[in-house]
């Protein structure tokens, strides 16, 4: 069977960047987006690290620490839909770097208060203004690169998201053994304030950018990038709306939950399974509880490359190749996380968490990347906020009933055999929900 047209210009243009002679600015970009995920992710972190502290000095219950990361994630979830409308309409630029200057600002309150109901305030900020970093740094990475590298550089900058786990423990573990569990929250917004303001100076599109070779540029135009889209509603022939009558979307929605739902388990919950299963010292936390989250940052930037190479071997789409893939590493999530909560070693345990935090972080960058080939190119922000939200409305209630299920039986197993089905049920959306790309003739404009 003859190659399609669309795989045929995705190979050209990939056999080009395989010459290794077209300059590679634009991975300082990723770069930026890599860092600015790893504290949006150390920020998510505090909780789970301040959490024994604050149960010890705050008397709050562990249902009342899950509440907190629940409160976090219907808010994340919620606000995608406002921000994906109008992250479409509004630079990337300015969107990206508000979003971290706030939620930075949300971090630091919380080591300000000690009652529940304003920390649950400032935990619910802390999803609204976290809302835009993904669905924007995807919109940011579908202008700087050409279709055929999205996969990797998506893998790269959603790798952030475990990177940042993985250095969460011994670097909040040493603040807070200086400066109490308050100063982890304190520090931790001051830093990305720093951070965000630093993001709003630098950060340009291709198109306006003056460090940007023009062979480069050409290169990332030939590739469908080049140029960030602003919606333009004169023109627009898909309403933001009608976006929810595509099967596709749907799909992204079911699968996109079950990733979230083992997400936020590990997220709010790691350092504290271990040392409430196992006993272990807070010293050996800082160490062990990071592994799982290198494991994941493995499996986020390996599966980009992995997709590209299905992709080109087997001669399909990356939507294609990113489909197949994704329902196989939700079976093997769901096979591990069964494991996980049969096996009673510390290290054992340690090892297959490594493993499902490897697939599931699969799962979650290939299911941006997914999002970025199915939406119009005026409309990525919209879809993958649709995505997130349908992933942390529904997954929002993971880390609720994980802590319900502890205090309940004194012990994580139904946890890991809830997750577990639900992991097998993301292998089904994934398969047979998603199946082509929205339409692309839609409108838009230049900025």
């Amino acid at each position: 069977m003859p190659k399609s047209a669309e795989i045929e210009a995705v190979h050209n243009v990939y056999a080009k960047s395989a010459a290794h002679t077209v300059p590679r600015f634009r991975h300082f970009i990723v770069a930026l987006l890599l860092v600015g995920g790893m504290i949006n992710y150390i920020d998510r972190s505090t909780l789970s690290i301040a959490g024994p502290a604050m149960v010890k000095d705050l008397g709050f219950s562990m249902t009342e620490i899950g509440l907190m990361g629940t409160a976090f994630a219907w808010c994340y979830a919620i606000a995608q839909i406002p921000t994906g409308w109008i992250s479409d309409r509004v630079s990337a630029r300015l969107i990206f770097g508000f979003s971290l200057v706030a939620w930075s600002l949300a971090t630091s309150v919380t080591g300000l208060v000690s009652t529940l109901g304003v920390m649950l305030v400032s935990r619910a900020l802390l999803g609204v203004f976290e809302a835009p970093c993904w669905p924007v740094a995807t919109k940011i990475i579908s202008v700087w690169f050409p279709r055929q590298e999205r996969g990797v550089a998506i893998g790269i900058f959603t790798s952030s998201a475990k990177w940042g786990p993985a250095i969460a423990p011994p670097l909040l573990i040493a603040i807070m053994l200086s400066f109490g569990w308050r100063g982890i929250f304190i520090i931790s917004g001051i830093a990305g304030i720093a951070f965000g303001l630093a993001f709003y100076l630098l950060y340009r599109n291709p198109n306006q950018s003056k460090r940007l070779s023009s062979q480069e540029l050409d290169f990332i135009n030939a590739g469908g990038g080049g140029v960030e889209h602003i919606l333009d509603p004169d023109k627009q022939r898909i309403s933001w709306g009608s976006l929810f009558t595509y099967r596709s979307v749907w799909g992204l929605v079911f699968g996109y939950f079950c990733a979230i739902w083992i997400w936020n388990t590990f997220v709010v919950f790691l350092p504290m399974y271990l040392s409430h299963t196992y006993h272990v010292s807070i010293a050996k936390i800082a160490l062990y509880a990071s592994l799982p989250w290198i494991g994941g940052g493995v499996g986020s930037v390996s599966s980009g490359f992995i997709a590209r190479w299905v992709a080109s071997r087997f001669e399909i789409t990356p939507l294609k190749a990113n489909q197949r893939l994704v329902a196989s590493y939700a079976l093997f999530t769901a096979i591990s996380l069964v494991c996980t909560g049969l096996l009673h070693n510390f290290l054992g345990t340690v090892a297959l968490m490594t493993v499902t935090l490897f697939f599931v972080s699969a799962i979650n960058s290939s299911a941006w990347t997914m999002a970025s080939e199915i939406a119009p190119p005026s409309m990525i922000s919209s879809v993958s906020s649709i995505q997130n939200f349908g992933g942390y409305f529904g997954g929002a209630f993971a880390p609720l009933l994980a802590g319900f299920i502890v205090d309940r039986t004194g012990s994580y197993t139904l946890a890991f055999f809830v997750a577990g089905a639900i992991a097998a049920f993301g292998a089904i959306s994934y398969l047979w929900i998603v199946k082509k790309p929205i339409d692309h003739s839609d409108g838009f404009a230049s900025a």
